[in-house]
């Protein structure tokens, strides 16, 4: 028999990075179930912003300011939205940038940027609600990794190597749930390229059609009502995974080529990418306001 799909109504979410993106537009799906929304960011004016424009129809959604990188700033923020909103059921690590250009052009600002972001974003994140989750024995943890973290893909190396390590943690932390017989869930969501400010100027892969905020959205809260770990978008996305996943190295890169997948990034346009990619580089919080990277040869999500 199908599992039930769980009732969402007044849960209490908290988004990393929802000012924007796929956040929003998780925060904008979360607040049609009546989930109580959180959304942090580092540009508080945005996510106030987005705040006010999800919460017009009478549910909870609130604005936080939120460093990713900084586990007091994450763990402020969690005791901010449970003395708000009561205690969190859902934890969203959505934050994330990428930026795109060859491994031997990226300068060490933007590699460290990549690490501090996407992969202490979402330690702290992890580290910080699932002690909470496991002593009330309830809670839902959704990592947002990419299909780069499935392969690695020419023009964003070190993007590759941090989405690989969002997916093994999200394995692991699963498996030490499990062996500890805790019910708490953990979901990792690997999209393509989504229509997003991080895609502009990259090229279109074939066979894998293309993927907006609204379709990652969705699937996340697929994912809460049925809860399942793999959460591949589109769908498509997952079934070339899989046939990647039994083709020798050859036949990977050879399918790789002839879905384009070898140089959607690397022969990004540059140029449409700029706006995006200073932006990025200003979500170094250390970095004073105005201050121009030193390379914008790799671009940041």
């Amino acid at each position: 028999m199908a599992k039930q799909p769980r009732v969402l109504v007044g849960q209490v979410a908290a988004i990393t990075g929802g000012a924007r993106g796929i956040g929003k537009e998780t925060a904008r799906a979360l607040v049609r179930e009546g989930v109580k929304v959180a959304i942090g960011d580092l540009d508080l004016e945005l996510a106030q912003k987005t705040a006010a424009e999800l919460g017009g129809g009478g549910t909870a959604v609130r604005a936080y300011p939120l460093d990713v990188t900084d586990r007091e700033s994450v763990r402020a923020f969690i005791d901010a939205v449970e003395a708000d909103l009561g205690p969190i059921d859902i934890f969203d690590s959505n934050a994330g940038i990428m930026p795109v250009g060859t491994f031997l052009e990226e300068d060490d600002d933007s590699t460290r940027r990549q690490i501090d972001i996407n992969v202490y974003g979402v330690i702290n994140g992890a580290k910080e609600i699932l002690p909470r989750f496991v002593e009330r024995r309830r809670g839902h943890l959704v990592n947002v990794a990419s299909m780069a973290g499935k392969g690695g893909f020419p023009g964003v190396a070190t993007y590759c190597g941090t989405k690989h390590f969002v997916v093994g943690l999200s394995e692991s932390i699963r498996g030490e749930l499990a062996y500890a017989d805790s019910p708490v869930e953990v979901t990792c969501v690997m999209p393509a390229i989504v229509q997003t400010e991080l895609a502009t100027g990259l090229k279109a892969t074939r066979g894998v059609k293309p993927t907006t905020p609204e379709d990652v959205a969705e699937a996340i809260v697929d994912a809460l009502k049925v809860p399942r770990f793999d959460v591949f978008v589109p769908k498509a996305a997952g079934v070339a995974n899989t046939v990647m996943g039994v083709l020798p190295r050859r036949g990977r890169e050879g399918l790789a080529r002839a879905l384009k997948a070898d140089v959607a990034l690397i022969e990004a346009d540059h140029s449409a990418r700029r706006g995006y990619e200073v932006r990025a580089a200003e979500s170094d919080p250390h970095l004073e306001a105005g201050h121009q990277p030193a390379s914008l040869g790799a671009g940041e999500d």
